[in-house]
């Protein structure tokens, strides 16, 4: 069994509707170790009311902070500090999708980020969304993951920018295994749609094993 951990390149790119698809594709359990905010209606509660299967399993936040915030500063609100000792990966024989919270360089504390969550066994997944400064931001993050050794894959998200897709997977070598498109709506349909696509196409042929 693999862990998947599903991370953006900012805020707002797709990370939730793309955690939905992997967590329907793989029937993995999902978790969200630090939820900022929303706390009536979290990024876990929004997964599992896309999903459709009866076999994931989604398990409790280490850390669900009240602010919407990066969780460094929303922890200081309310009167905590992260401690990464306390973000224990649920066990489970199934397999796991991990959702961070922002891209790789959000603190979590004075000292530690999203990164330092990311073990060395998990295979990582990128999702890019197209805007100004996105390829930056993308060969950013892909070739620190790639420092790390880290097994990389991208998700673009959005509507289609060949150019930029082109000059990101060219430079990087990691490949895409899938586009989530422009919707109008997200649903169970919608995602389990996308989920038997992700996991048959050729792209993501071994990424998945």
């Amino acid at each position: 069994m693999n862990t998947y951990f599903i991370t953006g390149i900012g805020t707002d790119v797709g990370k939730t509707i793309a955690s939905a698809i992997i967590t329907e594709a793989l029937k993995a359990d999902y978790w969200k170790p630090i939820q900022a905010g929303d706390l009536d209606q979290g990024d876990a509660d929004k997964v599992k009311g896309l999903v459709s299967n009866t076999t994931t399993t989604f398990h409790k936040n280490s850390y669900a902070l009240k602010t919407p915030m990066s969780p460094h500063a929303a922890a200081t609100i309310d009167g905590i500090t992260i401690d990464l000792k306390q973000i224990k990966p649920p066990k489970t024989k199934n397999n796991l999708v991990i959702e961070g919270a922002g891209g790789l360089l959000v603190p979590l504390n004075s000292q530690q980020t999203i990164l330092d969550l990311i073990k060395p066994n998990y295979k990582v997944i990128v999702v890019s969304r197209h805007y100004l400064g996105s390829i930056n931001h993308t060969l950013l993050t892909l070739k620190l993951l790639q420092e790390k050794g880290f097994d990389v894959a991208l998700i673009f998200s959005g509507n289609k920018h060949e150019t930029t897709e082109d000059i990101i997977t060219n430079m990087t070598n990691v490949k895409a295994i899938g586009r989530i498109d422009e919707e109008p709506y997200f649903d169970k349909n919608v995602v389990l749609e996308y989920a038997e696509e992700f996991l048959h196409s050729q792209e993501s042929h071994g990424f998945f094993q």
